[in-house]
C-alpha cells in the first residue's frame, strides 16, 4: 500500500512480479528467495528483480528446493537467510520507515 512505512522485506517463494508497476516504487530492502527447482517462481522473481530500481534488492536461489522448499534443510536455509537480512536492515529499537 503506498505511504505504509516497511523497513525490509523477505519474499519465500513469492510471486512479486503481482505487484507490477508498483514494484518500482518498493524503497524497503527486498530479499526474494526461490528454490532452485522452482523453474517458473524463479524466473518470475528474475523479472521482478529487475524492477525493484528503487531499493537495495537480492535474489537467493536455495538449490534443491521446491516451491514449498520441503525437502530437508531447505526451510532452514531460507530462516538463516532471513534472519541475516532482517539483522543487516533492521536497527534494534529503530522504527520502521
Amino acid at each position: 500500500e503506498p505511504g505504509t512505512r516497511i523497513a525490509a522485506v523477505v519474499s519465500r517463494g513469492g510471486r512479486p512480479d503481482l505487484a507490477g508497476a508498483r514494484l518500482s516504487e518498493v524503497t524497503a530492502p527486498t530479499l526474494l528467495v526461490v528454490g532452485g527447482w522452482d523453474e517458473l517462481v524463479l524466473e518470475l522473481n528474475r523479472r521482478a528483480q529487475a524492477q525493484l530500481v528503487s531499493c537495495e534488492n537480492r535474489l537467493e536461489v536455495v538449490p534443491g528446493a521446491t516451491h514449498l522448499f520441503e525437502e530437508p534443510g531447505t526451510l532452514e536455509a531460507v530462516a538463516r537467510l532471513a534472519r541475516q537480512w532482517f539483522t543487516d536492515h533492521l536497527a534494534p529499537g529503530t522504527p520502521p520507515g
